[in-house]
C-alpha cells in the first residue's frame, strides 16, 4: 500500500505524538509505584510497631502472643499473604 505525502506526514506525526503520551504515562505510572512503595513501607512499619507493643502487652499480662502464633489479627479478609516479611 502506498500512502500520499500527507498521509505519510500525517501518520509519522501521530506516530510521534502517540509515542511522547506512551512515554509520560509510563513516566507517571513509575511514580504512582514508587508513591505506593514509600506508603506500603509506611504501613508496614506502623504494623511492626503496633506487633512489638502488642507483644509486650501479652507478656505484661501473662497471655500468649496469638498473632505470634499464627492466628492473624491483620483483619478477616486479607490478602492471605500472612505476617511472615
Amino acid at each position: 500500500m502506498s500512502l500520499s505525502k500527507e498521509q505519510t506526514q500525517y501518520f509519522q506525526t501521530t506516530l510521534e505524538v502517540s509515542r511522547r503520551q506512551i512515554d509520560e504515562i509510563n513516566a507517571q505510572i513509575a511514580q504512582e509505584l514508587a508513591r505506593a512503595q514509600d506508603r506500603l513501607g509506611q504501613l508496614k512499619d506502623a504494623r511492626d510497631a503496633a506487633k512489638e507493643i502488642y507483644d509486650v502487652a501479652c507478656r505484661m499480662l501473662g497471655i500468649e502472643n496469638e498473632i505470634d502464633r499464627g492466628l492473624d489479627l491483620e483483619g478477616a479478609g486479607g490478602s492471605g499473604e500472612g505476617t511472615a516479611d
